[in-house]
Parts: structure tokens; sequence; C-alpha cells
């Protein structure tokens, strides 16, 4: 007899699934929940502090292989992951973790070498070691192939020269896997992949920016002048690492859809608590019917997010690329986190406003999903080229 299954979750999540899921939630509402708003006034969590928590319960190295010290789980373990982050009541602090799980590391555990694996993988995912990704320039953001920093080959060594912006992590990372350009040919051949430790000589790191939003997560300036990178850094060959650069992407975008989905469901279940005790002209706010359908039309999106969410997942796991997909989900789930923190904002009326309420960290939190991680214009312009158009 087949087993009955009692709810939705149970098509995409066993027991133990849900184990791993009740731990990192555990971890959220003990570990930093508590914590975000003084964190969030200082304008920088204490990510070595926390990732050497979070490494010691195994949440830094979900999937990666259990030889450097991850779980050597599938895709719907780290999908739960993923989603329990987005109870964290401060998403840039969701943002700093998946950078570490799904944006610093990735390309180093596809493409590098042992000794890179060994040396900041390991550490990495024990929570030893904080890392941040740095691709972004002055001039080159979504539009990767302009940028201009420079790898030059000298002996037994690369010359970097040139600098990086709103590095998220940036002034706590012990190590940038950035990407350079190592030729001035035309195409995508010349650019390069490094593992840069942030106490090479040579390397400064400016000024912690001010930012619209996600102000718990630290984003920062980076100088390199004449910085020696030891080629045994490189990741991967020279010149591939523009390639190894758009895989790794769909590791970063995919991370943050799943969160996303949890914080735009988290957003509506408090300011359906609030509007059931806001009273106006004599009746609770609850009761007025535009408000109640609005929310329903959010929660229909959510539910049409979290499917593509889960269909992304199927898709990984009988290795199929998901390009297309999580290009779509980017956009949606930038989008919709938006549209649902701004309508929730203003049911939540003048109260909404005050920097305070944390409807307000989520509004502008949530702005910055539709930027970071590719725009959605970018994201479009990548789905149109899969469409032929």
């Amino acid at each position: 007899m087949a087993t009955k299954i009692k709810s939705p979750d149970q098509l995409y999540f066993t027991k133990d699934h849900e184990m791993v899921r009740q731990a990192v939630r555990d971890f959220v509402n003990k570990e930093l929940n508590p914590n975000v708003d003084e964190w969030e006034k200082q304008g920088i969590a204490p990510l070595k502090t926390i990732f050497k928590k979070m490494g010691r319960l195994g949440f830094l190295g979900i999937q990666y292989d259990p030889k450097y010290g991850g779980q050597g789980l599938d895709y719907w373990y780290d999908t739960v992951f993923l989603e329990e982050l987005g109870h964290i009541k401060a998403l840039g602090l969701a943002v700093a973790i998946t950078v570490q799980t799904h944006m610093a590391t990735p390309a180093i555990n596809e493409f590098g070498s042992e000794f890179l694996k060994e040396t900041f993988l390991k550490p990495a995912i024990k929570g030893e070691m904080v890392g941040a990704i740095a691709i972004t320039e002055p001039d080159a953001g979504s539009d990767v192939s302009a940028l201009q920093t420079r790898a030059e080959k000298s002996g037994d060594v690369y010359l970097l020269n040139g600098s990086k912006m709103y590095i998220t992590n940036g002034t706590q990372a012990d190590f940038y896997t950035l990407l350079a350009r190592t030729s001035d040919a035309p195409g995508y051949h010349s650019f390069s992949l490094f593992v840069v430790p942030s106490d090479l000589p040579g390397v400064t790191i400016g000024q912690k920016l001010d930012k619209l939003g996600v102000r718990i997560s630290d984003t920062a300036e980076l100088f390199f002048d004449n910085v020696k990178i030891p080629a045994e850094n490189l990741i991967g060959q020279e010149g591939e690492g523009f390639i190894c650069q758009m895989k790794q992407f769909q590791h970063e975008r995919f991370s943050l859809l799943p969160f996303a989905c949890t914080a735009a469901a988290d957003i509506i279940d408090l300011t359906i608590e609030y509007i059931r005790q806001r009273i106006v002209f004599n009746k609770p706010l609850i009761t007025k019917q535009v408000l109640r359908h609005r929310l329903v039309d959010w929660r229909i999106e959510i539910e049409a997010l979290k499917q593509l969410i889960y269909h992304i997942v199927r898709m990984k796991m009988a290795g199929i690329d998901p390009s297309r997909e999580i290009s779509m989900g980017k956009v949606m789930a930038g989008q919709l986190l938006s549209k649902v923190a701004d309508g929730c904002l203003q049911m939540h009326g003048g109260m909404g406003f005050m920097s305070e309420a944390i409807i307000s960290r989520y509004y502008r939190d949530a702005r910055g999903l539709s930027i970071g991680g590719g725009a959605d214009e970018v994201m479009k312009d990548v789905i149109a080229r899969m469409e032929g158009l």
C-alpha cells in the first residue's frame, strides 16, 4: 500500500530533510534572530563567530564532499537549508551566508586543485575562514566581460592590479575568489579565476560602503597594487576563468530564490498579524476585502515561485542545465519580494515607515535582490537569448 501523503512538502522532503530543516531553523531562532537588531545598528555581523558555529553544525558544506568536511548531501537538502535562511529577520545576513556557501566556494570545489581545496575550501566549510566573491568593478557590473583588473604572469606568481567594488563580506573575508583579466585578446578566454588571500601585501580594503539596505552585511571596495598571487592559487586553467565564473553564477543565483520565497511568506505573516490587531473605523483592517485579496494574490505568486524552485531542483537532480529557469526565478523572486515588502509596508501605515519597524527593514533589504547577482534586465537578456530572440 502506498504511503499516504498528509502534506504537500512530503512530495519533496523526507524525515531526514525535515531534521536538517529543524536544525537550521533552531540555529536561526536561537543564535541569529535575537542579535540581528544590534548587528543591524552596527552595520556588520560577526561572520567569523557565526561561521565557526555554523561550521561545527555542518551547515556550510551541505553538498560538499565529506573529504573536505562537507555533508555530501543532495540538492533537496541544500534547498531546505536555503529556505530556512529566509527566516533570518535581516536578509543581509542570509546573503552573507550564501556568499560563503554558494558564491565564494563553488568554483574552488568544482575547478580547484587539491591544494586549493585543502587550503581554502576545507577551512571555509569548517567556518574557520570567511570567503567573498570579487567580480564587480566600478565600470564592470553585470557586464563581467568589461572588467579591467589585471593579473600578469611573472615567474611563479601573478601580479594583480586593479580594484573591485560592492564586495559582500569584503571587510571580513580571509580570501577572495577573484576574476581578473590575464590577456588582451578578444573573447571570453582572456580571464582567469584566482583565490586571493586578503592578507597578501598590496591588498587594501577600502571603506565599508554605506547602503540603502542589507545593512547588516558588510560591503567593501578593494584595491590591489602589485599583489603577488602564487601561481598555485589559479582556479582551473588560465584563460578559462570567465567560463568557470559563468557556471558559478548559477549556484549564486539559485541560492537567492529559496530564501526570498520564505522571506516573502514571513512578511505576509507578520502583516496579517498586524492588520488583525489594527482597528480602523471600528473594525480590524483584516476585514477589508481589498487587503485580503491583495494578500491572496501574493500568496498565489509565492506558491508559483516555490514550484519553479522545486522544478529547478528536479532538473539539477536529473543533470539537466537549469540556467534558463534559474534566470526566470531570479527575476521573479526579486520583483515579488519587493512587491510584497512594499505592499505590506503600506498596510502598516505610518508604523511601517519607522526605521525600527521590521517591515521597513524588509522593504530596504528586498530592493537589492533585483540588482545583485545579475540585474533583472541582464537576466531577461539571458532568457531572450535562450529563447532565440
